[in-house]
């Protein structure tokens, strides 16, 4: 879920931010404005007035099926450390600032919150939002539990890179970039303004116009910066548990994990691998974090969050890229999200959910969201994976279950009723329908809790997922 406070920018000695200038035209190219503001952006400085600061906004929580009555004792999760207000954007920007670190300096829309990891470690890295992030976040980011949508935002880190470099995840509608000097990467994901963010990489000198499409190939898996790369495969048991797991928006530290494995009920954590609307970065999340949850006893539940049955749907506050064209899109889905999963080390067999959002069923978004669906798990069989599907027992499962004599059904059921009961069973599934190890139940949802020290905000679920689902 969304929410919380926004940080203020922050500085530090790798960056500066120079204060924004209006620009006389709205359709003038970020280069040229870069330029000619610079004196302007020097006078402000050496004023001593600070960046535009954005004020804070609260997008309201959609709860899947949460009863009035259900009980919520936990505490509330804490407030998100960097939930600077979403901007819709339907004309050019007005005014843009720059933003130097480690060397590059990058021109970027003037309502984009700046924050800096290194003064602010605990700042969540989300994609949600118009914001530039510097430097790397800490052990402990204060994430929600869930977090879905994408827009237009900045992520620079540093990172050792022999030359510039740039490629693009269409399906996922994200950038990323390397470059020399002191060496950083950026991703840069976008929801409808490519060009906005070509600008930005642009200005820092980043070779957009040579950038490389990352193409989807069933012989060959990629790293998240798409470069190709093989890696080993876990034993086919590692989506299949029977038990409780968690699931939150960026996968934790190491340290929280071991605190959570020794201390916590849980055996089995949900990550979420990819997808144009999945919101949060991933800084831990690599073939290494995975393999080593593993070993550790750890179970996966990947959760891939593609495109959405409407731009509103579920948590989504009305910045996710929606289904426009089912077969296509739940095809192209299915294949980046076996490159994503591949490059953790979850191969073939594995099961992988495709996060679909609450909706309000009806006759055209039924067909859309059932079309999609099908096509995703048609194309996961083809790859060698098994189908996963998480969605509200009023929306998705009923749509399924009315439909399953006319629709491919995929292989497991990941719903949402948050009633607080730890089951697979439900009175909207039929007993016949997914009863072989094939359910996940989300039953809770943004909980904080802290086990052996360290407190995570997450969803609850109960699974009883086989190898034979």
């Amino acid at each position: 879920m969304e929410g919380g406070r926004a940080s203020p920018p922050a500085r530090h000695q790798e960056h500066t931010i120079a204060t924004p200038r209006p620009r006389r035209r709205a359709a003038r190219p970020l280069r040229a404005l870069a330029a000619l503001a610079a004196p302007a952006l020097c006078a402000a400085l050496a004023a001593g007035r600070p960046p535009a600061a954005l004020p804070d906004a609260s997008p309201a929580a959609s709860l899947p099926d949460a009863s009035p009555a259900a009980s919520r004792t936990d505490a509330s999760p804490a407030a998100s450390r960097t939930a600077p207000p979403a901007v819709p954007r339907s004309v050019p920007p007005t005014a843009y600032r720059t933003v130097a670190y480690r060397g590059h300096t990058f021109t970027v829309p003037a309502d984009w919150q700046v924050v800096d990891l290194t003064a602010d470690p605990a700042a969540c890295v989300r994609f949600d939002r118009h914001a530039v992030y510097l430097g790397t976040p800490g052990e402990r980011q204060d994430c929600p539990a869930r977090a879905t949508g994408r827009t237009e935002s900045l992520w620079v880190r540093p990172a050792t890179a022999e030359r510039a470099a740039v490629t693009e995840n269409r399906t996922a509608r994200l950038f990323h970039a390397t470059a020399s000097a002191e060496g950083i990467a950026v991703t840069a994901p976008y929801r409808e303004d490519r060009a906005v963010v070509e600008e930005v990489l642009r200005s820092a000198g980043l070779p957009v116009s040579a950038a490389r499409t990352e193409t989807v190939s069933a012989a060959r898996t990629a790293t998240g910066d798409g470069g190709a790369q093989s890696v080993p495969a876990l034993p086919a048991d590692a989506t299949v548990y029977r038990g409780r797991g968690f699931d939150t928006c960026a996968a934790p530290g190491q340290k929280a994990m071991d605190a959570w494995r020794a201390s916590s009920p849980y055996g089995a954590v949900g990550v979420y691998i990819g997808g144009v609307n999945r919101a949060c970065a991933q800084p831990d999340l690599t073939d290494t974090w995975v393999r080593t949850q593993y070993t550790s006893g750890w179970r996966l539940l990947p959760l891939y969050v593609g495109p959405q049955p409407s731009a509103g749907a579920g948590s989504c506050a009305d910045d996710c890229a929606a289904i426009t064209d089912p077969a296509s899109q739940g095809r192209a889905a299915a294949e980046d999200a076996v490159v994503q999963a591949g490059a953790l080390g979850l191969g073939p067999g594995s099961v992988l959910h495709n996060d679909l959002e609450q909706y309000t069923p009806g006759a055209a978004l039924t067909a859309r969201v059932l079309g999609y669906l099908e096509a995703w798990t048609l194309r996961l069989h083809e790859l060698g994976y098994r189908s996963g599907a998480y969605g509200s027992v009023s929306s998705l499962v009923a749509d399924l279950v009315g439909n399953a004599a006319r629709t491919t059904l995929p292989d497991v059921i990941h719903f949402a009723h948050w009633n607080d009961e730890a089951v697979t069973t439900d009175a909207a599934l039929p007993a016949g329908l997914w009863s072989r190890g094939q359910r996940v139940h989300q039953y809770a949802g943004d909980r904080a809790e802290t086990y052996g020290g360290t407190r995570i905000s997450v969803d609850r679920d109960q699974l009883d997922v086989g190898a034979g689902a």
